[in-house]
């Protein structure tokens, strides 16, 4: 039997339970059964990644006043003002403007009702946050070389 974390299939919501086929005879049979998924199993989180990506890639463009309305629906007021000059940072950087079409993306599907996206959303500025100090890294080693 394989280690990782077993998780029933998802509800409506998109909510998992966790299974122990270790310790549990049901959740052992469910696994045997096929019913539980591993989500360790590399090869389904590549498949996972696919779809992610599908869904949060493609190139959506919105206004200046739009995206710091999304911001103020998802971030807490400390820190609405620092995400939105974030966010149209990497919008005006073609390195950087995955981060920003993540955002606008996972914002769409989260007022769709999808409600694990709005942690996607605040992923997304911790991406767009990287991504700027690397950028910064990379012009001060070019600076001091």
């Amino acid at each position: 039997m394989k280690r990782g974390l077993w998780l029933y299939p998802a509800d409506e919501k998109g909510n998992s339970l966790v299974a122990s086929p270790r310790r549990c005879q049901k959740d052992y049979n469910s696994m045997k059964g096929g019913i539980l998924r591993n989500i360790a199993d590399r090869k389904r989180l590549k498949e996972g990644a696919k779809e992610q990506a599908a869904k949060l890639d493609p190139a959506i463009m919105i206004t200046d006043e739009q995206l710091k309305e999304y911001v103020n629906d998802v971030f807490r007021k400390d820190l609405r003002s620092s995400a939105y000059n974030t966010f149209k940072m990497v919008k005006d950087n073609p390195k950087m403007i995955s981060a920003y079409y993540n955002f606008v993306n996972a914002y769409n599907l989260y007022k769709k009702g999808e409600s694990s996206y709005g942690n996607i959303c605040c992923l997304s500025l911790d991406k767009a946050e990287d991504l700027l100090r690397e950028e910064k890294r990379r012009k001060y080693r070019k600076k001091n070389k």
